[in-house]
């Protein structure tokens, strides 16, 4: 389903306050208006990002790439950013505070804040699947962040037991625990996500993700090229991209790339026939030459909170391909900047008729590049200023009243 054919709700509808810009993008605009939004603070605020991973952790992907890049921004701004993750992490523009591995640090988190972060101002939690609960553990204002829901990875990736226990944790603890606070999120999928677990309205907030503008870019492959970028897990499906290679590459030829790394990896090379190459994971010059090679990019992943990497193809001119599912809805204009499928036979379909029609697929990078190049991370820091003072002035406001009291009492 193309989002710009999508029923428009109405405005009223909606309290979404988002970056200006994403309108002209053209990627998800819909609910978006930024004509309530406040001029970003002044600075010198302690902020908390409260999180899983750092941006250097192996396991990092989207979610991490927004958190460094809000946390980076912010502190260019003047305000004090430390950011509290388990796992490996590397020394940023920001603070960053261990508390644990990956798991460990649900219980460590709650002992590291009262130790060396209860000064902040603002405290802003990551969710990415497990909560941390924070306004159970931290009474300062709050902004609960959330990239995607998980419920049907939870599904997918853990025991039954296990499995229920994280879907009320995320969709029934989570909400319950920031019930006053507001939510932060990058895609209309996941603020609908929002409002099925019963968040309002009026306190969903979205801003959009960016895009690094590349160096210039390198030749396109002249023999068919064909790439899967990403972390090597079994919601990303590539198993399934390569069972449809198999139907795919005696009509087009050429090569299959899986860039990444992760823990499907040796299974999925055990899978691979004939034309596949895997490259582990790959520098940051070694991406940006194979996504400009590229002639189409694969995305068969079950659920995304956006899509990232839709958005670094598309600014160099590569189309994708993906299934119509949470976050490729808004970062794929189905038919425009790529193409949208419902099941494996059209992935199959749309796969080759593209390889073979070179000069649709061409225009189709055109369009996406043009959309991209509209996404800039500055504008994702601008519209989560605003959303760190309106969560400040809403807990003073609440506030106030109680000291109010307290004066006369007095």
């Amino acid at each position: 389903m193309s989002l710009d054919s999508a029923a428009k709700p109405d405005p009223a509808s909606r309290a979404v306050v988002t970056a200006p810009g994403w309108e002209s993008a053209g990627w998800a605009a819909e609910g978006c208006d930024a004509s309530g939004r406040r001029p970003p603070g002044q600075g010198g605020r302690k902020i908390l990002f409260v999180a899983w991973r750092d941006l250097a952790n192996p396991r990092a992907g989207g979610s991490e790439v927004l958190v460094d890049k809000l946390a980076a921004g912010m502190t260019a701004r003047g305000d004090e950013v430390r950011l509290l993750c388990g796992g490996p992490s590397a020394e940023r523009t920001y603070a960053v505070v261990r508390s644990g591995g990956t798991y460990t640090q649900f219980l460590r988190a709650p002992l590291s804040y009262w130790r060396q972060l209860r000064d902040s101002d603002l405290v802003v939690e990551v969710c990415n699947g497990m909560p941390f609960l924070t306004p159970w553990w931290s009474g300062k204002p709050q902004i609960c962040l959330v990239n995607h829901v998980h419920t049907e990875l939870w599904r997918m990736m853990f025991p039954r037991p296990v499995a229920s226990f994280g879907i009320f944790a995320e969709s029934t603890l989570l909400p319950w625990a920031h019930r006053t606070n507001l939510f932060l999120t990058v895609s209309n999928s996941t603020a609908d996500g929002l409002r099925a677990m019963g968040v309002t309205d009026d306190r969903i907030r979205q801003i959009c993700n960016g895009v690094q503008q590349p160096d210039p870019n390198t030749p396109r492959s002249p023999e068919p090229m064909f790439l899967a970028f990403g972390r090597l897990t079994e919601y990303k499906r590539i198993d399934l991209l390569l069972r449809l290679w198999e139907r795919v590459r005696p009509v087009v030829g050429g090569t299959l790339v899986i860039a990444g790394d992760g823990p499907e990896r040796p299974r999925l090379e055990g899978l691979a026939g004939p034309g596949v190459v895997f490259t582990g994971r790959v520098s940051e010059e070694e991406k940006h030459r194979l996504m400009c090679a590229a002639w189409l990019l694969l995305h068969p992943a079950l659920i995304e909170g956006w899509g990232i990497v839709i958005a670094e193809a598309a600014i160099r001119g590569t189309p994708a391909i993906g299934f119509d599912v949470p976050g490729l809805r808004d970062s794929v204009i189905n038919g425009e900047t790529g193409v949208l499928v419902r099941n494996e036979s059209q992935f199959a379909s749309a796969w080759a008729s593209l390889a073979l029609d070179r000069q649709r697929t061409e225009q189709m990078g055109q369009d996406g590049r043009i959309r991209a190049e509209r996404l800039h991370w500055s504008l994702a820091v601008d519209g989560f200023a605003a959303v760190a003072d309106e969560a400040l002035a809403r807990a003073d406001r609440t506030a106030a009243p109680v000291r109010a009291n307290r004066g006369q009492q007095q």
